[in-house]
């Protein structure tokens, strides 16, 4: 399967292997930035959103609040969100099938409009993620949605005074959905339990009690929501992306020389840097300066192990294709189960043509390690497999052809550029 929506002709040719040496800087995160984007809908008054990274998943959030109604400016990484006074709750099929977080939209607008119109959202492939968590959230809060052609239509009754919202599964789309609604509803208390508590939904929490929400809980497992009448303008610094980070930490261990990772916020990266622990190569990390100074290790001094991505303090499933490149080449037996998204596997096949020994059995990555990987053609399914085939391709010998490498551009800003910067050679044909 592919994703839909997004142009994913372009393709990557890097010959191996190379070495990474220099500075990179860590943009804003995409996955905190599109939930607040969303959630400027609450509000007409002026919002101003710094370390706002340019990606193509960006461009389309950009792209929707246009269409609700929004005037949008952006100068380098800064976006200025205005309102014209005037709420459109029909956004167009087009922007919306591009990307999941788009779908974060829809309560917002039923809330201002008391309707909505917006269409089932798309995005990468990484297996069947049912918007059916925001849908019973979002009745719990007195909004009903009927689904007609591919688009969810919803209309707003007055909602019973205190609310209690208990998540199946601590989704991280659904609790900044139910959330972000919930706070406009003057008068009602909510809580919402069994929540993520992803950094990007810490920072949604944070970014709504600025403009005058009240949410407490916020960075635990319980939400709970005072419903105020209005919300307001303010300026606000969006936190760095830790798997852009993660990403550069990993391609770091296999092709660093003296690489720094600047703007990098550790307690985010927990997870990860217990697996270097265990692995034998620990993360050299500068609290005041908040950078990681990074350099290729011997693979054969490195251990195997065994792990899970789980949500949030777990290890990120964002980070598993990219982890997974890195343990093909530890000797032994290393395995991930893959606990999120039990699909997130579309790597594994490419990563086996460029010489990996991996097979998967139900929900787990079985991982045999060899010597070395060699160039070879093969094909980007999504953002992170993009990511994970990209440093296995500098890390091989000989040339690797990314097809559909286009998805990449939907998570690592200036991608190209900063491994430019880094010193790797690559080309990128449209």
């Amino acid at each position: 399967m592919k994703s839909i929506g997004l142009d994913t002709t372009g393709k990557m040719i890097v010959k191996g292997p190379q070495k990474a040496r220099g500075e990179v800087i860590v943009s804003g995160s995409k996955n905190a930035v599109l939930p607040i984007m969303g959630a400027s809908l609450l509000t007409d008054e002026e919002i101003v959103l710094n370390n706002v990274p340019d990606l193509a998943d960006v461009k389309t959030m950009i792209e929707i609040l246009e269409s609700a109604g929004k005037e949008i400016d952006r100068y380098d990484d800064q976006l200025i969100i205005r309102g014209t006074g005037r709420i459109n709750s029909d956004i167009p099929y087009e922007p919306v099938r591009k990307m999941r977080a788009s779908f974060n939209v829809y309560g917002p607008l039923t809330i201002r409009n008391g309707y909505a119109k917006v269409a089932l959202p798309g995005g990468c492939s990484i297996g069947a993620r049912p918007v059916d968590f925001h849908l019973e959230g979002l009745k719990k809060l007195g909004i009903e949605s009927t689904v007609e052609h591919g688009f969810v239509m919803s209309s707003i009754s007055k909602p019973n005074k205190e609310i209690n919202v208990t998540l199946p599964f601590p989704s991280v789309g659904a609790t900044e959905h139910i959330l972000t609604t919930a706070c406009l509803l003057k008068g009602v208390k909510t809580t919402i339990t069994n929540c993520a508590i992803e950094p990007e939904v810490t920072d949604l929490g944070n970014f709504l009690n600025k403009m005058g929400a009240r949410i407490s809980g916020i960075g635990t497992s319980i939400l709970k929501i005072e419903g105020v009448d209005k919300l307001g303008g303010i300026n606000y610094t969006i936190i760095p992306d830790r798997i852009e980070a993660g990403t550069f930490i990993i391609m770091g261990i296999l092709i660093g020389e003296n690489l720094v990772i600047k703007n990098v916020t550790a307690e985010h990266l927990d997870a990860l840097f217990s697996v270097f622990e265990k692995i034998g190569s620990p993360i050299n990390y500068d609290k005041k300066k908040r950078e990681v100074k990074v350099g290729a290790v011997p693979l054969q001094s490195l251990k195997n192990i065994s792990m899970e991505t789980s949500p949030y303090p777990g290890f990120p499933t964002d980070l598993q294709p990219q982890i997974t490149t890195l343990l093909s080449l530890v000797p032994g037996r290393s395995t991930i189960t893959e606990t999120v998204f039990k699909s997130r596997f579309y790597h594994i096949d490419e990563l086996n043509r460029m010489g990996a020994k991996i097979r998967v059995e139900d929900n787990t990555a079985i991982i045999e390690g060899v010597n070395k990987l060699t160039g070879a053609p093969v094909e980007a399914t999504d953002l992170r497999a993009a990511a994970a085939l990209l440093i296995a391709g500098l890390v091989a010998e000989g040339e690797t052809v990314i097809t559909n490498v286009d998805h990449i551009f939907r998570g690592y800003e200036n991608i190209q550029e900063k491994l430019e910067r880094l010193g790797i050679d690559l080309l990128y044909i449209k």
